[in-house]
């Protein structure tokens, strides 16, 4: 069944994700190139580095300093992170940092695919686009009355880590 942006609108937001953009996309199946996955690899990386401009958003992901630290370096990706394209490479999307994002695996990004698969066969799909590098809902965003300890010390060490590169 072919939705309306309304109808794609309360579907993700019955998710859970009340505040998840979303963008219209005419699927056209494009052809992948054979070392795709290479690139890939790659892309991560370079995406995962371009991540210190999110410090804010990944200290509300409650990381280990570790796993923080490694996120941003490139070195790995902590468990239950996911990469995600915006517009999938088998429709056309891009292999660049702009056409990616990450989000928790369970359960935005396994959510995230039960939204998309529910569209299947329509000729227009509604896909997921969150306006950050990081997707966290604005629920879980948000700062208690108190402050936020690791937001600080996340924030401090990623402005240390800017300042060190010239960011």
């Amino acid at each position: 069944m072919q939705l309306t942006a309304g109808a794609a609108e309360k579907m993700i937001s019955d998710l859970g994700m009340s505040d998840m953009p979303l963008i219209e996309v005419s699927p056209t199946p494009t052809p992948v190139a054979p070392d795709w996955f290479s690139q890939y690899k790659n892309l991560c990386k370079q995406f995962m580095m371009s991540l210190t401009d999110s410090v804010e958003t990944l200290a509300f992901m409650n990381l280990t300093q570790d796993e923080f630290m490694n996120l941003i370096m490139g070195r790995s990706v902590p468990q239950n992170i996911s990469f995600r394209f915006r517009v999938p490479l088998v429709w056309g999307g891009k292999l660049e940092i702009d056409n990616m994002f990450i989000c928790w695996t369970f359960p935005h990004s396994h959510n995230m695919d039960r939204f998309i698969i529910n569209q299947s066969g329509n000729t227009t799909i509604w896909l997921p686009n969150p306006a950050q590098k990081v997707y966290l809902p604005a629920h879980t965003a948000g700062g208690g009355d108190g402050g936020n300890a690791t937001e600080d010390r996340l924030a401090q060490m990623g402005a240390q880590l800017a300042g060190g590169h010239d960011m």
